[in-house]
């Protein structure tokens, strides 16, 4: 304030007062911007469960000071506008509420007790077969539609000649011939999605991006490459494609995301 008297007792020695009066003005509203922006400060950290050590997305942080809430990122990162004193609150669906008081604004970590334990999926099988070893177990459940009733040609040979093959004709024109295709058609079309599930895995994907758990499972179906693409990419192309298809996610989560059903 003793500096603010003393250039207006200079300006008034050197300018009209109305220029010095102009001056005054502005430096005092000058004065007040910049202690209103010096106030705004953030506040950063990163949420975790407290079990697991994981970090924990979609948590809502909520000041209740200035009543002002915000979601951190799906990484667990959290930045938010706090004061010292303000008093903070992380809620999230299937855990307990954690309450905080700012006491300086270095980084935080917080950590969130889960409601109910949350058991790891295990999944049991009789034995690990391959896409191919799936589908050769399959043709010998299913032989009579690999057998007989797989005859589509219509010309056979024989040692008498080329002739008309009567059971490519039953199966062409009889229902039973047309199931045993369109069953043949079915299997074919697992077939492919297994060989797509086979290298398009979760342990894959989680070794590559660290999602999981429901993030995981949304990435998966969204991203899901083709059959063509599984079979004919190097394993270098196909780590490629999984981290390129990650950014996007990062960047729009909610992109194909299918619309909710009308009632």
């Amino acid at each position: 304030m003793l500096i603010i008297v003393k250039l207006y007792s200079r300006l008034r020695q050197g300018v009209s007062f109305n220029i010095a009066m102009k001056f005054l003005v502005f430096l005092f509203f000058f004065v007040l911007s910049v202690r209103a922006f010096a106030q705004d400060k953030s506040l950063e950290g990163i949420v975790f469960d407290k079990n697991t050590k994981e970090r924990i997305a979609e948590v809502d942080i909520m000041n209740s000071t200035t009543g002002r809430s915000s979601y951190n990122s799906l990484k667990g990162e959290f930045k938010i506008n706090a004061e010292i004193g303000d008093v903070l609150i992380f809620t999230k669906q299937n855990y307990r509420p954690d309450t905080i008081k700012v006491q300086d604004h270095t980084s935080l970590a917080i950590y969130m007790f889960r409601l109910s334990i949350q058991l790891r999926e295990v999944s049991i099988h009789d034995s690990v077969l391959t896409p191919d070893e799936q589908l050769e177990a399959t043709k010998n459940d299913y032989t009579k539609i690999y057998g007989s009733l797989a005859q589509r040609g219509l010309l056979s040979t024989s040692s008498d000649g080329v002739g008309i093959s009567i059971d490519a004709l039953y199966n062409i024109f009889s229902r039973s011939g047309r199931n045993a295709a369109h069953l043949r058609e079915t299997i074919q079309q697992d077939y492919y999605q297994n060989v797509i599930d086979y290298r398009f895995n979760r342990a894959l994907v989680t070794r590559v991006t660290g999602l999981k758990d429901a993030q995981l499972i949304d990435f998966m179906q969204k991203y899901r490459p083709g059959y063509f693409f599984v079979t004919t990419a190097t394993d270098y192309e196909f780590i490629t494609y999984i981290k390129s298809n990650y950014k996007r996610y990062l960047r729009r989560p909610k992109a194909y995301t299918l619309p909710a059903l009308t009632k």
